[in-house]
C-alpha cells in the first residue's frame, strides 16, 4: 500500500535507472517523504494475427497454429514479470533504505501515464528518464511517452536528463510573466525541495513592460520565501536560449510551467519538447 506525499521512481532498467533513482531518493530526503521504486509493465506489442489458412493447412494444423501463439503470448508475459521483480530487485540494492523516510516498490500491469493517474493521489512528485521504455528510436518514443506523463498528471514532474545525477545547489526558472509561469514561481516558494539554493529567474527575447512587472513580482516573491535570486534576460527563442543559459550549470534543475499560452507553452506541448529535454544537460522539474 503507497502512503500519501510519496515520491515514485518510475524506472525501466534503461541507462538513466540509476539516476532516476537517485534523483528520487534526493527529493524525498528534501520532501520528508516515502519513496516508492516503480514499474509499469506495458504489455508487449502482440504477435501477428494468423489468417484462415484451414483450406491450405487443415483445421486441426491451424488450431495448433493458435495455441502455439496463445502460448507464447502468456509466455512472453511470464518472463516480462520475472524481468521486472528482477529489476526491481537490483533497483532496491542502489538505495539505502536507512537514506530516505520510507522505501516501497510498486509492479503493474499498464502503459505508464495510466499507472502513475492511479497512484496520483498517493503521489508528491514523479521521477522518471526521459527515454523511459524508447527502444532503439528512442528519440522518437521520448516525446510520446514524457510528454503523455506531463499532460496527464497534475503532479509535479521530475524528468532526468544528465548520465549521473548531480545534487543540485541552484535552479532555474524558464519565466515568461504568464500565469502559468507565475504558478510555478508560486508552486517554487511554497515547496522544501529547493529551499536553500540560489534562484535565477530567465526570459528569452524581448519582454513587454507588463512581462517585466511580472518578473519583478516573481522576484520579489522568491526573496520573500528566502531565496537567493537573480534576473536574466537572454537574446532568441527558448528552445535554444534556455539550454544554452544552462550549459555551464551543471548543478542546476530547469524549472517549468506546463500548459501556459505563450512560447514557453510550446516547450512542453509542442514539437520543441523532445528538443528542450534532449539538449538540456539538467534536471527539468514541470510543475502544473
Amino acid at each position: 500500500m503507497n502512503t500519501p506525499d510519496t515520491v515514485y521512481a518510475c524506472i525501466d532498467g534503461l541507462d538513466a535507472t540509476a539516476s532516476v533513482i537517485d534523483s528520487a531518493a534526493w527529493s524525498a530526503r528534501r520532501l520528508h517523504a516515502p519513496i516508492t521504486l516503480l514499474h509499469a509493465l506495458e504489455r508487449p506489442d502482440p504477435l501477428p494475427p494468423v489468417g484462415d489458412y484451414s483450406g491450405l493447412i487443415g483445421v486441426g494444423a491451424q488450431e495448433v497454429l493458435l495455441q502455439r501463439l496463445n502460448e507464447l503470448d502468456e509466455e512472453r508475459a511470464k518472463i516480462a514479470h520475472q524481468a521486472a521483480h528482477q529489476m526491481i530487485e537490483q533497483a532496491l540494492k542502489h538505495i539505502d533504505p536507512e537514506s530516505v523516510p520510507a522505501l516501497h516498490t510498486y509492479i503493474k500491469d499498464g502503459n505508464l501515464t495510466d499507472v502513475l493517474l492511479e497512484q496520483e493521489p498517493t503521489a508528491r512528485l514523479f521521477v522518471l528518464g526521459k527515454g523511459y521504455c524508447a527502444t532503439v528510436a528512442r528519440k522518437l518514443r521520448l516525446d510520446h511517452r514524457v510528454e503523455s506523463v506531463i499532460r496527464s498528471v497534475k503532479q509535479p514532474v521530475l524528468v532526468i536528463t544528465a548520465g549521473s545525477f548531480v545534487a543540485p545547489t541552484q535552479f532555474v526558472v524558464a519565466f515568461d510573466g504568464s500565469p502559468t509561469s507565475m504558478r510555478a514561481v508560486q508552486a517554487v516558494a511554497r515547496s522544501p525541495l529547493l529551499r536553500g539554493m540560489a534562484a535565477s529567474l530567465v526570459m528569452a527575447g524581448e519582454p513587454t513592460t507588463d512581462m517585466l512587472e511580472q518578473l519583478r513580482i516573481a522576484q520579489e516573491l522568491l526573496d520573500t520565501s528566502g531565496f537567493k535570486v537573480t534576473t536574466k534576460i537572454v537574446a532568441g527563442v527558448p528552445e535554444e536560449a534556455i539550454p544554452a543559459f544552462l550549459s555551464t550549470r551543471a548543478d542546476a534543475f530547469l524549472v517549468l510551467g506546463a500548459y501556459g499560452h505563450s512560447r514557453i507553452r510550446q516547450l512542453i506541448v509542442g514539437s520543441t519538447t523532445t528538443t528542450l529535454l534532449r539538449l538540456s544537460t539538467v534536471p527539468v522539474l514541470v510543475l502544473r
